[in-house]
């Protein structure tokens, strides 16, 4: 009896630990065990996660609430992102986006802001063994050699400095270290994907933020904006720009992701395209969906005006007779990195997943625990090692390492 409990034991820790069940009659996955030991050695490091908003929108910023350390896939709705999950992930380092609606904007969205970067200090001060706060690339690697997940802030909205280079400033003195241009609304400088377009790009203001940010260090997020203000911060960066968050839109056609003459000239200028895994930037069958979702949504509000309630009733009715396709796959994330790593060459993709920033997940990648699994994807594509390393972590902390290297020369 005593022999067998130890057995039981044995197998239970090994799960716990390495993630990998004792055999049932199948082969060890051997690719998913080279994904983990590369990932012990390369740091993983995801461009974009919403995890303060959930702390905003779930529970008012009540820490109490809302323990990270615990399990949040029991929540309702559930939650992708756990310390437990993070560390079964392998993360080695995170961008926590500290994201705020763009209305009602001006002096409000500033304070938001300024609140959402109090909750990252918070996440990383109530859980130190575990979270530490990073701002520069080497920040990164020492977090990550001591076993902690090396935490950054970016912001996402250019609404958030409020048409001021004084408060870019000092966002970028509490850590921020990336600003997306705009969310899903034009700013007074920049056009958003999906809006009606008025300024065709960037305006000779929205110039003089970009030089900013490349004068401090901030890296230049073009996830969200228009594919206009794309080449027109592109043509002005000195430093390599990212998209925190996007995918190829030869592979999906969504506004959102990012069309292969802009994959052209984001290598050009050293940046990366970090792959998103929402589901209508992934997969067209989603994307369709989404179109029908919203024009549903415009209808209910005319019959409805702005009840929430009565209109998600609706939308839950009428989904019985238009069910959601769920039909982006983790070997579709495979195939956007595949794409742009086609076009713009293994140096200019990474990992941004988004997740806590969407509803559902692709199959195959349900939370922050399954990084390892796509990893494995692509050395079972045979990429190799060099080139894995690359996506997963260091092409964006070369983008990080070469923005700290501009700015210092701007400085001077």
């Amino acid at each position: 009896m005593i022999k067998r409990l130890f057995i039981i034991v044995t197998a239970t820790l090994g799960i716990l630990i390495t993630g990998i069940r004792p055999a049932t009659g199948q082969p060890p996955d051997r690719y998913l065990a080279e994904a983990r030991r590369l990932l012990k050695r390369t740091p993983l490091i995801d461009g974009h996660n919403d995890t303060p908003w959930e702390y905003l929108d779930r529970v008012h910023n009540n820490f109490a609430a809302l323990d990270l350390g615990r399990s949040t896939a029991g929540l309702r709705p559930p939650m992708h992102t756990d310390l437990l999950r993070l560390r079964a992930g392998l993360v080695g380092a995170q961008f926590w986006s500290v994201y705020v609606p763009a209305q009602p904007g001006g002096a409000a969205a500033v304070q938001a802001t300024l609140e959402q970067i109090d909750v990252v200090y918070r996440m990383c001060a109530r859980h130190p063994e575990t979270l530490e706060l990073a701002l520069t690339a080497a920040d990164v690697e020492r977090i990550f050699r001591r076993g902690k997940i090396a935490s950054l802030i970016g912001m996402e909205g250019g609404h958030s400095i409020n048409n001021s280079l004084a408060t870019l400033r000092m966002m970028y003195r509490l850590g921020a270290r990336y600003m997306t241009l705009t969310h899903t609304e034009n700013t007074d400088w920049a056009d958003a994907a999906g809006a009606v377009p008025v300024h065709h790009g960037l305006t000779a203001f929205g110039e003089e933020v970009v030089r900013e940010m490349n004068r401090l260090g901030m890296l230049v997020d073009l996830s969200h904006v228009s594919d206009a203000t794309m080449r027109a911060a592109l043509r002005v960066a000195r430093a390599p720009v990212i998209f925190s968050h996007s995918s190829a839109r030869a592979r999906c056609h969504h506004l959102r992701n990012v069309p292969d003459d802009v994959l052209r000239l984001t290598a050009a200028n050293g940046g990366v395209v970090m792959v998103a895994f929402v589901p209508n930037f992934l997969a067209e069958a989603d994307r369709l969906d989404e179109e029908l979702v919203t024009r549903e949504r415009q209808r209910l509000r005319q019959r409805h005006g702005d009840d929430p309630r009565a209109i998600q009733a609706a939308i839950a009715e009428w989904r019985k007779t238009h069910p959601d396709p769920q039909a982006a796959t983790l070997s579709d994330v495979a195939d956007h990195l595949e794409h742009i790593r086609k076009i713009a060459g293994v140096d200019h993709v990474g990992i941004g997943a988004d997740f806590d920033g969407f509803s559902g997940a692709p199959k195959g990648l349900e939370d922050v625990s399954k990084y390892p699994d796509l990893i494995a994807e692509l050395l079972r594509r045979g990429w190799s090692r060099q080139e894995v390393g690359k996506v997963a972590g260091q092409n964006i902390l070369r983008v990080l390492r070469e923005a700290e290297r501009v700015a210092r020369e701007l400085q001077r």
